[in-house]
């Protein structure tokens, strides 16, 4: 008799396969030996001094310290998971107001059913830019209103996840103004900030375009046949309209909730760029909402305290996925082992050809970014590295920077690591196993024309502007 475990039927789950990399996480800490570089204070940022590496006592943990690590993952990222609930317990009040439903549904109704596919497209384009003029985890807020527009046009939580966490990822990433990436990298590199910017634009305005093809053939897809979703089974409550659409109005209620939801998020994108709020700051308005709109809309205290543990019980899964994931960054710091693998990755470049060391120094930033999932992290961890190194190998110092742009930016879309991207996720209901099966085809192909721009940064030997 055959025996096949059922545990390899199907892919991994998404805590299960988190799980697998945090023990390859844990066995490469007893193969890769602990290295640092030394690093001095600029502008109050710690920056590798290139040419410092040295090795250091070996630092491999055990079994218990693969568990242990675990804990301290949650206390590393204890703001993303309260980032998390936060957003969460505000939609589940706008949710419960009806407003964010009759919005939608007048604003479909309006625009029609026969433009949906159409509305799609828009829909990739404008969170895409919302993820290069507004941030990554600025934009948690909005993912969730993504879930109640792609259900009423006929889609599924892929699809919003697809619209909504895809754009933003991919807009941010690969962003002509980062100020995380290409902000820090020009920093360093002694470039004028932000230069370059034509490149990068038509860079990513093509990454978001390729976005939006595959967004708009998986909902052709779904729409011919529902059981093609790769969301069937996920619960769609407080997300889906309940009645018909030529019913929704407005009514003076929904302005108002509206008004002080958008006044909460125009008053915290103050914040952010005046006094460089960050996520406890995002939180907290995002509670501030929760409560002032939950009493404009006439909810007693039971009321919203109900509301708001049923909503914190939504996303708690994803919030768990977020702490699980930051156990990876735990397990690198504490062995000493990611400065070791952004050296030994950088000394793998030398004997390249310009145009493969471009390749190879893109695809290095790639692998360096699971390690370091942080995109300023990884800038100050590596450039100073990788742009002495380019320099040898014939590489511009705007071309190396757009190598590690790509490298980090691209790789955020399946990075397992990256505490906004779960949160994100989590928000749509939509696991980490599921997203691969969509993300990784798009990835791919976003990748190779991300090359293909790389390549012509080094026959055109791409300057400052």
């Amino acid at each position: 008799m055959n025996f096949k475990p059922s545990f390899f039927k199907e892919f991994p789950h998404s805590i299960v396969l988190l799980f697998f990399i945090i023990v390859l996480a844990t066995l490469a800490t007893h193969i890769i030996p602990a290295g640092t570089f030394d690093r001095v204070l600029i502008d109050g940022r710690l920056r590798v001094i290139a040419g410092t590496y040295r090795l250091i006592a070996e630092q491999p943990l055990g079994l218990m310290d693969m568990f242990i690590a675990m804990p301290k993952g949650f206390g590393v990222a204890i703001e993303v998971i309260w980032v998390v609930m936060a957003s969460g317990i505000m939609f589940g009040i706008l949710e419960k107001s009806k407003m964010i439903e009759n919005v939608v549904g007048t604003l479909i109704f309006k625009l029609g059913l026969k433009r949906r596919l159409i509305i799609v497209v828009v829909l990739t384009y404008l969170f895409g830019l919302l993820g290069v003029m507004v941030g990554y985890e600025n934009n948690i807020a909005m993912i969730p209103i993504a879930a109640t527009i792609s259900l009423a046009l006929g889609g599924d939580l892929m699809l919003a996840a697809a619209i909504a966490v895809g754009g933003v990822t991919v807009g941010f990433g690969l962003s002509p103004i980062n100020p995380y990436t290409v902000g820090t990298g020009h920093k360093i590199a002694e470039l004028p900030m932000f230069s370059g910017a034509l490149m990068r634009s038509m860079l990513c305005f093509s990454a978001l375009t390729v976005l939006a093809y595959f967004n708009r053939r998986y909902f052709k897809k779904i729409i011919k046949n529902p059981k093609q979703s790769l969301t069937q089974g996920v619960d769609q409550s407080g997300f889906g309209l309940t009645k018909d659409l030529s019913t929704y109005r407005l009514q003076n209620k929904d302005l108002l909730i509206l008004f002080i939801f958008l006044s909460g998020l125009v008053f915290m994108l103050f914040g952010v760029f005046q006094w460089h709020w960050y996520l406890n700051q995002i939180s907290a308005i995002f509670l501030m909402i929760s409560i002032i709109a939950g009493w404009a809309s006439g909810m007693s205290s039971k009321t919203i305290g109900e509301t708001s543990f049923q909503s914190i019980s939504l996303v708690a899964p994803g919030a768990f996925m977020v702490g699980f994931a930051a156990t990876i960054k735990v397990i690198l710091e504490e062995a000493s082992i990611g400065d070791t693998i952004a050296y030994e990755l950088a000394q793998s470049l030398n004997g390249l050809s310009v145009y493969g060391s471009a390749l190879g120094m893109s695809l290095a930033q790639l692998l360096i970014n699971f390690a370091i999932p942080s995109g300023s992290g990884q800038a100050l961890a590596t450039l100073p590295i990788m742009i002495p190194t380019g320099e040898l190998l014939g590489l511009t110092r705007q071309t190396t920077i757009l190598a590690f742009q790509i490298g980090d930016g691209v790789s955020n879309l399946m990075n397992p690591a990256l505490g906004g991207l779960i949160a994100m996720l989590s928000l749509c209901r939509v696991t980490f196993d599921r997203w691969l099966k969509f993300i990784l085809p798009v990835m791919g192909v976003i990748l190779l024309i991300s090359w293909l721009y790389l390549l012509v940064g080094v026959a055109i030997n791409w300057g400052p502007f």
